[in-house]
């Protein structure tokens, strides 16, 4: 729970603020924003699933919009159960943990919890998720409230935050060159495969800027 004010956790409260607002803006209620906020952890999906709502989209357009924007995180989890999972933590218990791992968490998570004991890493978890979330529900209600005062710029410029703070995780977190080569891929691919096939640049980039980092260093490896 101390580790949490972190400066990650600013800047993501930040983003909380703009979201408030922009929930605001899309004529929906204050219960929406905070249940929408929790039960769909993550900001990218929060924000397609009020667009949608705000658009009058169908129920089946917003679900497939939100689960191609949270896609991206069925990596992260992944990789982060296994170092999660003790022999106490049961399937129901692994799906709650799973809900609420987010960038943010992930990264400080990947961070500490390999030097932690098994027994240490489920609390320091929920620790760390506990005051995130409920600092952000808090974060919400202030922009919802202060949506009068935020221009939607602001709120746009609060919203951009949490992107930009992603990508300086990303290369924070980075330490062999298949982790590089694969920031590297996206940069470039990214601008390309937004104006070719808008929509698909997050996937698309990151599927073959992966795949190509992946097979350069395997290659790299087999020389050496």
């Amino acid at each position: 729970m101390r580790r949490a004010p972190s400066t990650g956790a600013f800047i993501l409260i930040c983003s909380f603020v703009g979201y408030g607002a922009l929930v605001h803006e899309s004529g929906l209620t204050l219960i929406q924003a905070l249940a929408i906020a929790l039960f769909v952890w993550a900001l990218p999906g929060q924000v397609v699933l009020v667009s949608e709502m705000a658009a009058g989209a169908a129920l089946w357009s917003a679900a497939i919009g939100v689960t191609l924007t949270s896609v991206r995180l069925m990596p992260l989890v992944v990789v982060l159960m296994p170092i999660l999972r003790g022999p106490r933590t049961g399937r129901l218990h692994q799906l709650l943990l799973s809900h609420f791992c987010a960038i943010t968490i992930w990264v400080e998570s990947m961070q500490r919890l390999p030097r932690m004991s098994r027994a240490e890493r489920v609390p320091h978890y929920w620790g760390f998720c506990s005051v995130l979330v409920s600092t952000n529900l808090v974060a919400t209600i202030v922009g919802y409230e202060a949506a009068a005062l935020l221009t939607l710029e602001l709120a746009a410029g609060l919203l951009f935050l949490t992107p930009l703070y992603f990508v300086l995780s990303m290369l924070r977190a980075s330490d062999t060159p298949a982790d590089r080569l694969a920031l590297l891929f996206g940069f470039v691919l990214g601008p390309l495969v937004i104006v070719t096939l808008p929509g698909f640049e997050l996937v698309l980039s990151g599927l073959v800027g992966g795949t190509a980092a992946y097979l350069i260093d395997r290659r790299r490896r087999r020389r050496t």
